[in-house]
């Protein structure tokens, strides 16, 4: 069933932190950070992944998704639903049902034999194609998968996410000056203000995590190993 009516972009927001909260997917450890893939140390850490072992929160937060895109993007915007290697596969085809639309997977690079392809599923030209992830964080991994989008003749202007770090601020601008639009239902802001409304973590480790917040790359730089 195609969802229509939903709460008000805030309060989406807000649901989507208490879910991840609720399922552990969020990690605060301000004494011990974490190693991000760019081996840059940080006290926060989301595992948007665990999403999908969680058949209530799973349903209603890919409603909360397909709802955020029509009503940002337009309810006839998309022909194809594309999801990037690994984590936004099973969300794309989530979305896919509900908006009842084709959809395809996009690989990080050729698989190397066969028809070396790196979009799986039937993309044709001319299509209008949405990139559904788990998460951004400074929008830089989407290129790849927008860029190969395109090579078919496909058109992708949109990325939609369910989790936006929403620290960086050249993110957004980043994704802009290559055309593309991003959707997302809540970032680190609305996932601090709910660990501190629900009691999740002592009042060190939020005030450390907000700290981050405010200027990550100071940080990092404070932290990072020498």
């Amino acid at each position: 069933m195609i969802p229509s009516a939903f709460p008000p972009k805030d309060e989406i927001a807000r649901l989507t932190a208490r879910a991840l909260l609720e399922i552990k997917a969020v990690h605060f450890n301000a004494e011990t950070p974490f190693t991000l893939a760019s081996g840059l140390p940080s006290p926060t850490y989301i595992d948007c992944r665990k999403l999908i072992s969680y058949p209530r929160i799973r349903s209603t937060l890919m409603d909360f998704l397909a709802v955020t895109v029509m009503r940002e993007a337009g309810f006839e915007a998309f022909d194809n639903i594309a999801g990037g290697e690994t984590a936004g596969i099973p969300f794309a085809a989530l979305v896919a049902e509900r908006l009842a639309l084709p959809m395809t997977y996009v690989r990080k690079k050729p698989k190397g034999y066969g028809r070396n392809a790196r979009i799986e599923g039937a993309m044709s030209e001319g299509q209008r194609v949405l990139l559904v992830e788990d998460l951004t964080t400074d929008g830089g991994s989407k290129l790849s998968f927008v860029d190969a989008i395109r090579e078919t003749g496909a058109s992708c202007g949109h990325t939609a996410v369910i989790f936006y770090y929403g620290i960086f601020p050249d993110t957004e601008a980043k994704l802009g000056a290559h055309g593309v639009k991003l959707h997302h239902l809540c970032t680190w802001w609305d996932v601090l203000a709910e660990a501190r409304t629900q009691g999740s973590f002592d009042a060190g480790t939020l005030a450390e995590v907000e700290s981050f917040l405010k200027a990550p790359r100071a940080w990092q730089d404070a932290r990072k190993p020498a």
